[in-house]
């Protein structure tokens, strides 16, 4: 374990994982080259997994092309893709359905908060080049946190551990998702969470509205002068 998988495994305390599925070699074979070999790897040794007792979970693209289709549908991203910019792949969902996408030529590149309909870029482009996958997607590793993988409540409480508590642990295709969704006027609650199935539900969500792509506050900071 290299030094930076073992940030998230142990002092992130996102290890062990659980619940593992393991991941076949045509799956293996098909996202060589479109996906870092280092992420591979963990899949080889892991599976696709449940991380921090499931608040984030590494998951087999495959089963999310359709619904990443959606969620990018009019979005610029989409024409990206159909300028053959860039190809979008999700790669880890969180807890509450919050997908994790990472672009072939942009690396962990977009977030989509599914409640609220938001989605989140991040070009790392230029890190990709310079630093190439592997090390970009041990650093994206190393850098997440089990709080910010959480959802927070109405008062900005984290919601995980009360609904861990209260509804008990997941299973590989079930999320806690707000009843009703909060795009329908429900409130970010814990007695609002029930334990859904996580592709219909993300499906669900996808077509209760508009889009909005936030602005990529990264690149916005580059561009600010430099002292």
């Amino acid at each position: 374990m290299n030094v930076l998988f073992d940030n998230f495994y142990n002092f992130k305390k996102f290890g062990p994982a659980i619940k593992s599925e393991p991941v076949s070699q045509e799956i293996l074979t098909k996202y060589k080259d479109k996906l870092p070999d280092r992420l591979l790897e963990y899949w080889q040794t892991y599976g696709f997994c449940g991380w921090g007792d499931g608040v984030f979970w590494t998951v087999n693209p495959d089963d999310y092309s359709d619904i990443l289709s959606r969620w990018l549908q009019g979005t610029e991203f989409e024409q990206r893709i159909l300028n053959g910019v860039d190809t979008y792949h999700v790669i880890g969902v969180t807890a509450f359905g919050r997908l994790i996408i990472w672009g072939e030529n942009s690396g962990q590149s977009i977030d989509i908060s599914v409640n609220y309909g938001m989605l989140f870029p991040t070009d790392y482009t230029a890190d990709l080049l310079e630093d190439g996958g592997d090390l970009t997607i041990d650093l994206f590793f190393s850098a997440s946190s089990i709080s910010e993988m959480d959802e927070t409540d109405i008062d900005d409480k984290p919601l995980f551990k009360p609904a861990f508590e209260r509804l008990g642990a997941l299973a590989n295709d079930e999320m806690y998702g707000f009843v009703p969704a909060l795009a329908l006027g429900g409130a970010p609650k814990l007695d609002n969470l029930k334990v859904v199935k996580k592709l219909e539900h993300l499906s669900f969500l996808a077509d209760l509205g508009e889009k909005q792509v936030m602005a990529d506050i990264v690149a916005l900071s580059n561009e600010l002068p430099q002292d």
